[in-house]
This record gives C-alpha cells, sequence and structure tokens, in this order.
C-alpha cells in the first residue's frame, strides 16, 4: 500500500503544504497524548495490539459453529455495526460466487418490502442471527430484531436461542439485558470504541470470520499499519485538508472494482460522521469506475470546482482474462486484442486520472498491491487514524456524532414515542 500526493499537492504552494503539515504532526501528537476532544473514545488506537489469540481464537469457533448450522448469517446493525463488516466480505469474498455461509444484512433500513423479501428468502434457508448495537434501542436494528426474532422462534422454537448471537455493551443497555436474561452467546463491543471505528472488534471480526475470512491475518494487518503507516496517514490529512483550505469541499473516493464499493460506504461514513460538525468538515462522495464516468462523469470533469478525489487502485485483481482475438472487427475493438481486462482498466485510470487533473480536480493517489486479508486490515487502521488526525486539524470531536440524534427526535414525535 503506497500513498502518492503529486496530482493534489501540486495544485498548491510548497509552503501551503508545509504548513498544513505542520499542524497534522500536532495533531497526531495530540492524537496519541489521548488528551484531545473525544479522548474516551480512542479505544481504536491500540486496539490491534490489544487483541488476543483468545479473542480471535473465541471469534473464530463461533463463527465455525454457526457454518456448520446455517446457510445464511443475518447480520442486524446499522452504520458502524454493520458497513465496515460489509465492506471486509464484498471486498474479499467472490460476490457472484460465494462459497458457505451467506451474509446478509437487515436493520440498515426501515423499508417494508425489503424485510418482506429478506423473510420470503429465507423460509427455505438454516440461519442465525447476529444483532449488534451497543445500546439495543437504535430503531432500525431494534425493530429488525424483533420481526427477526420472532420469525426465528417460529421456525425453530426452543432450538432458536442457540441461532441468536448478540454483540453489544458488555454492562448497559437493553440489548445486553435481553441478552443476560435469555443467555444468548454474546459478544463485548468496548465502551471505548464508536460503532464506525469498530471494524477490529466483534462488530466486524465475527460476521467476517462466518464469511470465511482469515480475521487474524486482518488484525495482523491492522497492527502492521499501527507500527508502520503513522507518517502516510499525516501526509493524507494534510493533503485533503489542504484541499479544504484551497475550497476544495468534496472528497470523491474512486475505486476501479466492484468489490471496493462498500469500502467507499464504510469510508464515508467514517469521514462523514467524524468532521462534519459545527458547519465545517469536507463532504465525503464516492464513484465506482469506469461505471460512474458514465454518469458522474461529465460533472466531475466540468462541473463547479470544489471537489477533489481519492483513487482506491487495485494494481493486481487477480485475474488473467483477455479480450479475445477474432475475425470480426465491426466492434472495432483489435486494437486491443489478446490485451488482459486489467491492463484496460488500468489505462482507463490512468486516463481519467489525467483528464480530471487537467480539470482541475486534483488526485490522491492510493495504490494497494493486491487485496487479501492482511492488506484490507492495513486500509482499516489507515483510514481510522488519519480520520483522526484530520479532525483535529479542523478542531472538531472526531469521536462524537450529535447531529445524528435530530432526525430521530423529529421522527418519534411523529411516530407519538412516549416523552417526545
Amino acid at each position: 500500500m503506497r500513498i502518492n500526493l503529486d496530482d493534489c499537492i501540486s495544485f498548491a504552494k510548497e509552503s501551503e503544504f508545509d504548513n498544513i503539515v505542520i499542524k497534522a504532526r500536532q495533531a497526531n501528537e495530540l492524537l496519541k497524548s489521548r488528551k484531545g476532544k473525544g479522548s474516551d473514545f480512542l479505544g481504536w488506537m491500540d486496539l490491534p495490539d490489544k487483541i488476543t489469540d483468545e479473542e480471535i481464537q473465541n471469534i473464530t469457533v463461533t463463527a465455525k459453529k454457526i457454518q456448520m448450522q446455517s446457510d445464511v448469517l443475518v447480520v442486524i446493525g446499522i452504520g458502524g455495526s454493520y458497513l465496515g463488516a460489509r465492506a471486509a466480505i464484498e471486498a474479499l469474498t467472490d460476490t457472484l460466487n460465494k462459497k458457505g455461509t451467506e451474509v446478509i444484512y437487515v436493520g440498515n433500513n426501515i423499508s417494508g418490502k425489503y424485510v418482506e423479501s429478506v423473510l420470503e428468502y429465507l423460509k427455505d434457508k438454516d440461519y442465525s442471527l447476529n444483532v449488534i448495537s451497543k445500546s439495543g434501542t437504535t430503531t432500525e436494528p431494534a425493530i429488525a430484531f424483533r420481526i427477526f426474532r420472532e420469525a426465528l422462534y417460529e421456525k425453530y422454537q426452543n432450538e432458536a436461542k442457540n441461532r441468536i448471537y448478540v454483540t453489544t455493551d458488555k454492562k448497559t443497555g437493553s440489548l445486553r439485558k435481553i441478552s443476560d436474561k435469555e443467555n444468548y452467546i454474546s459478544f463485548e463491543i468496548p465502551s471505548d470504541v464508536g460503532g464506525r471505528y469498530s471494524v477490529l472488534t466483534p462488530c466486524g471480526l465475527l460476521p467476517i470470520a462466518v464469511a470465511g475470512i482469515d480475521i487474524k491475518q486482518m488484525v495482523d494487518g491492522a497492527r502492521y499499519s499501527l507500527n508502520n503507516c503513522e507518517e502516510m496517514c499525516i501526509q493524507y490529512a494534510s493533503a485533503r485538508n489542504l484541499m479544504y483550505s484551497l475550497n476544495k469541499t468534496i472528497e470523491i473516493m474512486v475505486n476501479y472494482d466492484p468489490s471496493l464499493h462498500y469500502l467507499t460506504e464504510w469510508w464515508k461514513q467514517l469521514y462523514g460522521e467524524s468532521e462534519g460538525k459545527e458547519n465545517k468538515g469536507i463532504f465525503p462522495a464516492g464513484v465506482d469506475n469506469t461505471t460512474d464516468l458514465h454518469s458522474m462523469g461529465q460533472y466531475i470533469q466540468e462541473g463547479i470546482r470544489n471537489i477533489f478525489e481519492t483513487v482506491v487502485y487495485l494494481k493486481d485483481d487477480m485475474s488473467s482474462i483477455c479480450i479475445p482475438d477474432t475475425n470480426d472487427n465491426s466492434d472495432g475493438l483489435d486494437y486491443i486484442k489478446n490485451k488482459q481486462l486489467q491492463y484496460v482498466n488500468k489505462m482507463a485510470m490512468k486516463g481519467t486520472k489525467l483528464a480530471h487533473v487537467n480539470g482541475n480536480v486534483p488526485v490522491i493517489f492510493i495504490e494497494i498491491e493486491k487485496m487479501d486479508a492482511f492488506t484490507y486490515g492495513q486500509i482499516v487502521y489507515f483510514f481510522e487514524k488519519a480520520c483522526g488526525i484530520s479532525g483535529y486539524i479542523l478542531d472538531v470531536n472526531p469521536f462524537d456524532q450529535p447531529g445524528v440524534e435530530a432526525y430521530k427526535k423529529s421522527m418519534f414525535k411523529l411516530l407519538g414515542k412516549p416523552g417526545y
């Protein structure tokens, strides 16, 4: 994993970037001192070093039990309670040819149509539930847990309780009370780790392990980032805040492989929820190229010049498929016959990057050699650490989300919840 800022910092004076780097180093020291804003939620910082082999083994054993008893694991959660796991599973498994236990997701919306379709899908499947929530009262997952727990008990009767796995706070919250009362198998969310930083806790690790991914390798990758990628985190945080100082207020994460779509979704929550406060912050957006070059490409090339891009490029997608050499050139593709699709995709990335830079869209370039569990762990910790630094540069608390409560108060009032 490497980062190249040449096509970003060239849009500013060298001294401007140097000044931001100084601020980033100060922010990093404040983060490490644990004396900055939100210091009660810095448990993610040394999490890769704290996770023990025993904890990994415990999660792995439970994952194997779920694999043996179920065709499908239904993950009930919203935001950081499911995005981190989904991003890892999509990036590290074959989307169209999944092997072993399938992982699907509910409790991240309130669509009746979607819930009914999932219940219908599960009718002829053996399945288990993993409900993930610190409090147990977050509306979307709480509704889903009530509905799917009812369906599970109806299908499995007394055996149902052995198919419910709870990930929640160690001591407090309604879900902890339910879990203790019903004696469900449970895992703890550390009290000092917020949801969007929780990929490397049982929130993410249990469903990731159920999907057949080596979570020890993932933790090892995160540990590598913890010990070796501090400077890269500083550089990324500096570059994006340099752009912000130049009124580039929208950051678009760009990928060139569909498997990275949910990495972008996780990143959007991580940065949007961490930095969007006090009328400050870079707006995180995302595109999947080359698909979105035929929808958003026009705007990126010639729209309002308040955007910059962070390209996450997978250098080796481990494919070998080539464009066939045929006797018919009616499609005009002979100029790339016998070329690997991976090569054509690379040229599309390079050409797009060049066009966007020439169109006044700065580009931060992050290259990943290949995607495996170790590399994915690196990526997760890199973006988390860089986010903490970036938030402190902005002088906001990157570890709370007070604005999330606003919609809930209005919704509860409309629904007639007592006290609202």
